[in-house]
């Protein structure tokens, strides 16, 4: 494994690359950043505001929502740029209190809402099904929070979809010269933490194309012929994740109390009780945890020292989500030490070796006395 020079991140990461420095992509973007003129930027985001205000259907724009930081800053940028908005849920099964909490407080801002249910029959043998096959609960996910917004904006004739930052911008593999600001279906396919799989690829004895149609968005073909846009917000305005957690505070958003539920942001990932089962699977397949993550954001800010991440990441350790992955199994109906076993199959042997002691470890790891047990 090879780590970024000014960063945290790995290059087992998917899509990260280095340049003859040794800086990744990811650092490389927010630098880039010093060069977009962004007054250009927001101009170009109002253009599309009015064009979408022009064809004067029931809502301007459709936003995908879970309740978290993020997508309460997409509502109330929108609800500023004087946009009708209609907020569009993928319903976890993983749901938790604080998720609510923040799903209604998103709402009471003043937006309607769908909270989208997908049949829990088909997605629990789904969500079981990638994880078993591809090491992965999470592609019904991301399937869904990339169709289902797009599929409806199609039906209900909504000309604009606003998605939140551009994660591979944010955290490496978009390079300068490709196009950040829209949703494509290139970009799932590459980005969308799918595995580059579709619905196709998932159909069998037990599910049928017509279970998993609400996770197969419309055709390039189709939402060219309407007139959709699929944008990215946080092309047209920076995204930073603490600065979507100030302005989403300020406007009743609530982060965790007893600190992160995965990763170093106790203000992230927080709505849902299976996401972290997905970022923990991330050490077996590739040897970092969502903390990689999150602390290389704040190094590239100058928040934080490289140094003084990493020992960060020594007292976080792997965070092991044991509470989290229990409820997963009683969810899709496995037991803890299958999960464990599953999990096995998907363990990196290029990275993964066992020491003496018959432990597993990551030779030359980023931090030379971290504890493997």
């Amino acid at each position: 494994m090879k780590y970024c020079t000014q960063c945290l991140l790995p290059s087992t990461r998917p899509n990260l690359s280095f340049n003859n420095l040794g800086i990744c992509n990811g650092c490389i973007n927010y630098k880039n950043r010093a060069d977009v003129n962004w007054v250009d930027r927001r101009n170009q985001l109002i253009d599309l505001v009015d064009q979408a205000k022009t064809k004067k259907a029931q809502y301007d724009c459709v936003v995908p929502v879970s309740g978290g930081k993020d997508s309460t800053w997409q509502v109330i940028k929108c609800l500023e740029l004087g946009l009708k908005v209609l907020a569009i849920t993928w319903k976890t099964p993983g749901r938790n209190e604080i998720g609510k909490r923040n799903l209604d407080n998103l709402i009471s801002l003043g937006v309607d809402h769908i909270d989208f249910t997908i049949n829990p029959k088909i997605e629990k043998e789904f969500m079981l099904k990638t994880f078993i096959k591809s090491g992965s609960p999470a592609i019904p996910m991301h399937l869904a929070i990339f169709s289902i917004p797009l599929r409806l904006a199609l039906l209900m004739g909504i000309p604009l979809v606003v998605y939140g930052e551009n994660s591979a911008v944010e955290y490496g593999g978009a390079n300068k010269n490709d196009d950040t600001s829209r949703l494509s279906q290139k970009w799932v396919d590459i980005y969308g933490v799918t595995q580059g799989t579709s619905v196709s690829d998932w159909v069998d004895e037990q599910l049928h194309i017509k279970d998993l149609l609400s996770y197969a968005p419309p055709s390039e073909s189709e939402l060219s012929h309407s007139g959709i846009k699929s944008i990215f917000l946080g092309h047209y305005l920076q995204w930073d994740p603490r600065l979507t957690r100030d302005i989403a505070s300020a406007n009743g958003f609530k982060a965790r109390e007893s600190g992160a539920l995965t990763g170093y942001y106790e203000f992230a990932d927080i709505d849902d009780e299976f996401i972290s089962v997905h970022h923990w699977l991330k050490w077996y397949k590739f040897g970092f945890t969502r903390a990689f993550d999150n602390l290389s954001l704040d190094i590239r800010k100058g928040l934080i020292t490289r140094n003084e991440a990493l020992s960060t990441l020594v007292n976080l350790g792997d965070q092991i989500p044991k509470q989290n992955i229990t409820s997963y199994c009683e969810y899709v109906g496995i037991s803890y030490t299958q999960f464990m076993e599953y999990s096995e199959k998907f363990r990196n042997l290029n990275i993964w070796q066992k020491n003496s002691n018959g432990n597993w470890y990551i030779p030359d790891f980023i931090i030379p006395n971290w504890s493997w047990i």
